[in-house]
């Protein structure tokens, strides 16, 4: 497929009670081993790729290196592959669609961009995030590129206490809105893991709902039937690899 059908293939994935499920990888040799698996499409978790070439998370990578990843996992599977572009590795919106290019340049298809100050506090108010997604949805089309922008809010993630996600409710509503009309594709709520409040944002939302596993988010069944059109796994993926890489190594060298 072009790249262009890949994207196109990609949004047909996101299905409301039928989610794309998602293993994130992190390089060109886990996204051999998940394509093999049997997944649909791949896409890279921003922690991971830190990770595993030695940055912590937060735009750490240089995006120089975030690209060459990316062209290498292209060229390995045939899948669709969205990268986790976290905040666009810029504030103002036409340095942000800039950015974007560059990744679609090496052959990503979809990206999660997130709304929160990345290095700072809080996130950012709508009218801004709302400037920042319109100017990666115009580069994209006048590219002719149906990109996959999957708009992601950290409001929930922001909130330890779950027991506050409800009052957060409202403000994911109005997001979601802004998000969809400013040309989003998707809307990603990461760190939501109550079952009445996943289901209400999928009810309310304009655009396919991605919800990240966590330990006390629902199984993937359940989260089908509410109305979730697409589970991701963020760091899970390559921490257990790494743990069981380190379990191995620690009983081999504890022997000698």
């Amino acid at each position: 497929m072009s790249q262009v059908e890949k994207a196109a293939e990609f949004a047909r994935l996101h299905r409301k009670g039928d989610p794309l499920i998602l293993f994130n990888i992190w390089d060109a040799g886990s996204a051999k081993v998940v394509t093999e698996a049997g997944a649909k499409a791949l896409a890279t978790g921003s922690w991971s790729v830190a990770a595993a070439n030695g940055f912590g998370d937060g735009e750490a990578i240089p995006l120089s290196l975030l690209a060459v990843i990316t062209r290498l996992i292209s060229v390995t599977s045939p899948l669709p592959v969205s990268v986790d572009f976290e905040g666009g590795y810029a504030i103002e919106p036409d340095a942000v669609a800039a950015n974007v290019e560059k990744i679609m340049d090496h052959g990503a298809i979809g990206i999660n961009f997130e709304d929160q100050v990345v290095g700072g506090r809080g996130v950012h108010p709508i009218e801004m995030q709302v400037a920042r997604i319109r100017a990666i949805r115009e580069m994209a089309d006048r590219r002719e590129m149906p990109l996959f922008i999957n708009a992601r809010t950290d409001l929930f993630l922001q909130e330890s206490d779950t027991a506050h996600h409800q009052i957060l409710l409202e403000e994911a509503y109005r997001r979601a809105d802004a998000f969809a009309e400013a040309g989003a594709s998707g809307f990603f709520a990461p760190g939501l893991v109550d079952a009445e409040f996943i289901e209400a944002v999928c009810d309310r939302s304009p655009l396919p709902v991605n919800i990240m596993v966590r330990p006390t988010t629902p199984d993937n069944i359940t989260m089908g039937r509410l109305g979730v059109s697409r589970i991701s796994y963020g760091p899970a993926p390559y921490r257990a690899v790494m743990g069981m890489l380190k379990s191995e190594a620690e009983a081999l060298y504890q022997q000698t």
